[in-house]
């Protein structure tokens, strides 16, 4: 199958853009919020309706692919064959709920299992990161760069709430070697402070489209993204994920043994 990375990075951003617009001119209208697999895991109306979209333009333009959406508008996935485009229409609903801040819009695509180009969008910041291993990376339309190797005790990491407070895998310890914890509730907020920099890793169990387009633009910047057990993300099942420059994951799986 021949791809064009740069036509879907371009289509990403559009895409991208038109749901960020959406979603900010709704907010004072009235959301249809339900509860999915517990009280903490919301949904509404919105996270639907960007999906939606998001499934119109991909079928319309992209009619090979498949489509792994969370709030399954798309289509059953039990591999990685073809070209996939793994979609998160609200990520971070808590936080759009709650907060009406903090919660992200974001798209990653894949052939045949390997990363072809991911799109970002903190809607309230409206930072946009988008890239690929074969486009590079932007950061609202300004080149980002490789990032730089750390020490862990010079750095942030982002990290999940109850695997911070229960220090599970020893994610407590491995945050005391480092210069702190960052939690915000969204993946794909937390995925842009690592490829902005801001922070040197993000840890947390995380569903396909919670990490598909992250690692996605990450991979083109010397950020890695594992299991606990050191294998890529399988993008097929929820799992915990270590992402972040190679000290991260290093200093992490001493902790393990």
């Amino acid at each position: 199958m021949k791809l064009e990375p740069l036509k879907i990075q371009h289509d990403l951003v559009a895409w991208l853009t038109v749901a960020g617009d959406k979603i900010r001119q709704s907010l004072t209208e009235e959301l249809q919020v339900n509860t999915k697999s517990g009280r903490n895991d919301l949904v509404t109306n919105r996270d639907k309706e960007i999906e939606r979209f998001y499934v119109n333009q991909i079928r319309t333009y992209y009619p090979e692919a498949r489509i792994y959406g969370e709030e399954g508008l798309g289509d059953e996935i039990n591999d990685l064959s073809g070209l996939i485009f793994f979609v998160d229409p609200i990520d971070g609903t808590m936080n759009f709920v709650k907060q009406k801040e903090n919660f992200a819009t974001m798209i990653g695509v894949y052939l045949d299992g390997e990363p072809i180009v991911g799109g970002i969008l903190d809607v309230m910041a409206q930072r946009l990161v988008v890239g690929g291993p074969q486009t590079g990376v932007m950061l609202n339309g300004r080149p980002l760069s490789k990032r730089p190797s750390l020490d862990i005790k010079d750095g942030l990491i982002g990290v999940n709430s109850r695997m911070l407070s229960e220090n599970i895998n020893q994610v407590t310890d491995l945050i005391r070697l480092s210069s702190g914890a960052r939690i915000t509730g969204s993946a794909g907020v937390e995925f842009s402070q690592v490829i902005m920099g801001k922070q040197i890793g993000y840890i947390s169990n995380l569903s396909p489209w919670d990490v598909a387009a992250g690692w996605a633009i990450a991979s083109a910047l010397n950020i890695e993204a594992h299991t606990i057990a050191g294998q890529r993300p399988s993008l097929l099942k929820r799992e915990i994920i270590i992402a972040g420059i190679p000290t991260v994951w290093q200093n992490f799986a001493k902790l393990q043994s």
